[in-house]
């Protein structure tokens, strides 16, 4: 015997008299709180820019954030975002900048997983 559950269907069948569509939010209302969502720095890279005594300010993290918007509307999952003379890697999916590299340090770096790379405007 097969039994049916009720609520599945094929799409766009019709739905059971008295039964309303489920309410949720809209697909831009999770959309746009993913871009909401706040950078995350990493322990790791919050370490390598105390060593380096470099402070990002609110409107550094908001430059920092739409990059990493910028890279996530562009399948980046992995990005390198060049800041002036600071490289950070971050993790698109989780929004975190997981390594920063600043000065003549960066001259001679190879940075490898990545897929995608963001030149943010000071």
């Amino acid at each position: 015997m097969v039994e049916r559950i009720p609520g599945t269907g094929a799409p766009g069948a019709a739905r059971p008299a008295g039964r309303a569509p489920a309410q949720g939010p809209s697909f831009r209302e999770v959309l746009e709180h993913v871009r909401r969502e706040e950078l995350k720095i990493s322990a790791h890279a919050q370490r390598r820019l105390a060593e380096r005594q470099i402070t990002l300010t609110a409107d550094d993290l908001a430059r920092l954030e739409r990059a990493v918007t910028l890279a996530e509307a562009r399948g980046g999952r992995s990005s390198l975002l060049i800041y002036g003379n600071l490289a950070l890697v971050a993790s698109v999916p989780h929004r975190t900048v997981v390594t920063a590299v600043a000065g003549a340090e960066a001259g001679e770096r190879v940075f490898t997983n990545i897929d995608s790379a963001v030149i943010v405007p000071k």
